[in-house]
């Protein structure tokens, strides 16, 4: 698999591998106010090839975030193009989007919630049926399906809110760290749970966080951000073996110099 940290406008095709991403010479700045800009992203050029995970990992305020948005379309870059097959002028059909926090809406069952973005899509009532019981199912939820989401644990909530998301069929799946407020126990879970899923769907995934362990256990490239304005500061490939299990990746053979390796880049002579 070849992985391109740069490239020169033009390189990608207009009609690009679906579930592909390109991002070339992207900038994106705000303004703070009548004054002043703030520079959140700049000179930002990637090539990420279709049916992997990827995850994005720097420190708070980098524009991790910022860039997921430019690829899901709720953003416009200043300047540059972001290209999902086709260049993302709007909002992005193409992909489905895991929000941080709990996510699902409140005033509608688990069902309901699986159900929506298919019943937005036009799809008929018995087969949305059909897809979201399917998929509750995969996310271990069976018979929570008319709960509502104050009756579900923020685990629960975050495997319906994965279930919404996968049930699309999508080729791009974004995730602004889905698992960041959890504990530590549900969090492990879930990472497990993804990887599973993701094996089997092997849909393109661009995952933000701020967690080393994180991003190794989960990832095969790491896109490494410096702090503000957000810069690609590395393109890590993980060599790691799939399938994978997260909870053994630590004594995986190459992990603990990949680690350090992450660490120096975020943290330079202070990585411990």
């Amino acid at each position: 698999m070849q992985i391109v940290a740069s490239m020169r406008p033009g390189d990608a095709a207009v009609h690009a591998p679906r579930g592909s991403i390109q991002i070339e010479n992207v900038n994106k700045t705000y303004r703070e106010n009548a004054a002043s800009l703030v520079v959140a992203l700049e000179g930002i050029n990637l090539d990420l090839p279709a049916n992997s995970f990827v995850s994005l990992l720097g420190p708070s305020g980098c524009g991790k975030s910022t860039l997921l948005k430019l690829i899901a379309g709720i953003e416009k870059p200043s300047s540059g193009v972001v290209r999902c097959t086709e260049v993302v002028d709007r909002v992005n059909t193409g992909v489905a989007y895991v929000p941080q926090g709990r996510g699902l809406f409140p005033w509608m069952t688990l069902l309901a919630n699986v159900e929506f973005p298919l019943k937005i899509a036009g799809v008929a009532p018995a087969e949305r049926r059909r897809r979201a019981l399917e998929w509750i199912a995969k996310v271990n939820l069976s018979g929570f399906e008319q709960n509502f989401p104050r009756q579900l644990s923020g685990g629960m909530e975050k495997r319906g809110s994965l279930a919404r998301a996968l049930v699309t069929d999508k080729p791009i799946l974004l995730m602004d760290e889905p698992f960041g407020p959890l504990d530590a126990h549900t969090r492990l879970s879930l990472q497990q749970q993804l990887t599973q899923l993701w094996e089997d769907v092997k849909n393109t995934v661009v995952f933000v966080t701020h967690d080393v362990i994180e991003a190794i256990a989960l990832s095969d490239i790491i896109i490494v951000m410096s702090p503000r304005p957000g810069r690609i500061a590395d393109v890590v490939k993980v060599a790691l073996p799939r399938p994978r299990n997260v909870l053994s990746v630590p004594d995986c053979d190459g992990f603990v110099e990949l680690h350090a390796h992450l660490q120096r880049l975020l943290f330079g002579e202070h990585a411990l």
